[in-house]
């Protein structure tokens, strides 16, 4: 296996050990939260419409790539309609009583956040229905012909869930939110403006070519850029007194082996098999999952993404196909054998 998603640094998915770090750099308001412009002039006007006929802001879905800020968004509706927020997961709804028990404990006005909504089971869901529509919760009663419903009246809340995979949604939950947003990624401004951000409420100090460097190794992500800061804070105060400079920047993300366009190890090896055991391409994705000893699943959802962002690979009917400017970004010509 080439690596664990979870332990490469690229990973634009959350890791434990950086939940707090994220937490303490979350934008709390709208006018803190940088990028994503139109998704922000659409919920100023829902919320201050909502503000103003003083109801809960209609249900919302956020979906996306993971890393760009959908639970930040969840907590800054609830906090900017004056709301408390009850968070959850998909999963952790296993059965009908859990989310009773979520539903029956809000208050008028509340949000309840759904992350990995489209992980919800397929009971559980169908009682979202009602309650997400009227307001209401339906209860079955014991089984069979003696089997009673009983319907409890719920306060009027928001749900916002959030998803990396809408396909996954079933049509009539999909159709329940009144407001969906798709957030998109970053531009390399706003990834730096996030940084020199980050940075100052970290204490910590970056100049703009240094911020610069860090962002274009992000990936587009806010995520990454914020754990990519960390590592560059951590090896500056160890190797130069807490100063960063441009070639503390260099040599930390060398250190970790992301160079300069954001690829890792993992991305360069998988262009490195590809080129050396299959000529480049092109070469089916169950192929490339068997030479690599990684699962389809996270070749096409997990790494291939961004390759296909930076135009590195192409997707053809014949299968993966390796690019000029790959090769060109490695460093090689289609007659090289790389290994």
């Amino acid at each position: 296996m080439i690596e664990e998603n979870n332990q490469r640094l690229v990973s634009p998915e959350e890791e434990s050990p950086d939940q707090g770090f994220e937490t303490t750099l979350r934008p709390q308001s709208l006018s803190e939260f940088v990028g994503q412009d139109q998704i922000k002039e659409n919920l100023e006007i829902f919320m201050e419409a909502a503000k103003r006929r003083n109801e809960p802001i209609e249900h919302a879905l956020l979906y996306g790539p993971p890393g760009l800020g959908k639970t930040t968004l969840a907590h800054i509706i609830a906090k900017e309609m004056g709301a408390n927020m009850k968070v959850t997961t998909g999963p952790a709804i296993e059965k009908a009583g859990d989310l009773a028990a979520l539903l029956t404990n809000l208050e008028p006005g509340d949000v309840l956040f759904i992350d990995e909504i489209h992980r919800l089971n397929r009971v559980v869901e169908e009682i979202l229905y009602s309650a997400m529509e009227d307001y209401v919760l339906d209860i079955i009663i014991g089984k069979g012909p003696s089997a009673k419903t009983l319907r409890i009246d719920l306060p009027k809340f928001t749900l916002i869930g959030a998803t990396t995979k809408i396909s996954k949604l079933s049509s009539p939950l999909r159709d329940r939110f009144g407001n969906t947003y798709r957030l998109e990624f970053y531009e390399e401004d706003h990834i730096q403006q996030i940084v020199k951000r980050s940075a100052n409420i970290l204490n910590v100090t970056i100049d703009e070519g240094c911020s610069l460097e860090v962002a274009k190794r992000a990936r587009k992500t806010p995520r990454i850029a914020n754990r990519l800061l960390k590592r560059v804070r951590d090896f500056a105060e160890v190797k130069n007194s807490g100063n960063i400079s441009s070639s503390i920047v260099d040599e930390t993300l060398k250190m970790l082996g992301v160079d300069e366009l954001g690829l890792d190890q993992v991305d360069r090896k998988i262009l490195q098999i590809i080129i050396e055991k299959f000529s480049g391409g092109p070469v089916g994705l169950n192929t490339i999952a068997a030479a690599t000893s990684e699962e389809m699943e996270a070749i096409e959802d997990v790494y291939e993404p961004f390759l296909l962002q930076l135009g590195f690979v192409n997707r053809t009917n014949r299968g993966r196909i390796i690019t000029d400017e790959a090769y060109k970004h490695l460093g090689l010509t289609k007659k090289e054998n790389l290994l």
